[in-house]
């Protein structure tokens, strides 16, 4: 955020502790969740990443990837410094990933409509399996990178962080809201939103696990799932047109 009023730098500093705080709450619900082995190191991707793989002799490096200009730029800073250590961008974000939805001619959509069409037989897998099951992990003290400590600024927050929390708020939402969402997420007098933007900014939950066994026969799952496909086409403009940022 650049503010350029002094009345409202203030707000703006407010904005970034409570960003901060969640995302710090996140990473401290994750390293729980993964029985401490959470490393938190502090530094540039480009410098951190590579001497992290050096240390434990990784084969690979496997990221969510990143469609934003900033973020396409820091990932290929690391996949030049990591040499002969591949990058591998495994899943996104989104529903339907950018770059997968384009009209016969092969260019990108500018407008929702046709997008929505053709983003809805584009199909997604089902939520990938999550859990300390899933892979071999390694004890973080044995890996000898500076570690820091989570950031907990103090903020205020009345949103619960991590993904316990995310499941539970969305189970919450659709047992009871969703049913009415396509009338009331226009009605600024009913807390008739699902209030996840911060749990998919953050990715403590996908949006893949949020519509996994929908109804979408029923006309607040379709009027969901339609606000899902606006959050794709808008990552699709950006990852087309980057000037658009």
């Amino acid at each position: 955020m650049v503010s350029t009023a002094s009345q409202t730098r203030v707000p703006a500093a407010k904005h970034r502790q409570r960003r901060l705080q969640y995302l710090g709450d996140s990473l401290r619900q994750l390293r729980d969740d993964l029985g401490g082995r959470l490393l938190v190191t502090r530094g540039r991707p480009e410098e951190r990443i590579p001497l992290i793989a050096k240390q434990i002799g990784a084969s690979a490096v496997h990221i969510s990837e990143d469609f934003a200009p900033f973020g396409r730029r820091r990932d290929e800073r690391v996949r030049t410094a990591l040499g002969s250590v591949p990058l591998v961008a495994t899943g996104s974000p989104y529903l339907v990933s950018p770059g997968r939805v384009a009209k016969d001619d092969g260019t990108p959509y500018r407008v929702f409509t046709p997008f929505f069409r053709r983003w809805s037989e584009a199909g997604w897998p089902s939520p990938a399996r999550t859990g300390r099951d899933c892979a071999r992990w390694l004890d973080p003290a044995q890996v000898a990178v500076e570690h820091c400590e989570i950031p907990d600024p103090g903020a205020p927050l009345d949103l619960a962080a991590g993904e316990a929390a995310a499941r539970r708020d969305w189970r919450a939402f659709v047992d009871d809201g969703l049913e009415r969402y396509a009338q009331d997420r226009d009605r600024p007098d009913l807390d008739g939103t699902s209030r996840m933007s911060a749990h998919l900014k953050f990715g403590t939950i996908h949006p893949r696990t949020m519509v996994a066994g929908l109804d979408f026969g029923a006309a607040g799952a379709r009027s969901y799932l339609r606000e899902v496909a606006f959050r794709d086409f808008y990552a699709a403009v950006l990852y087309d047109c980057p000037a658009s940022a």
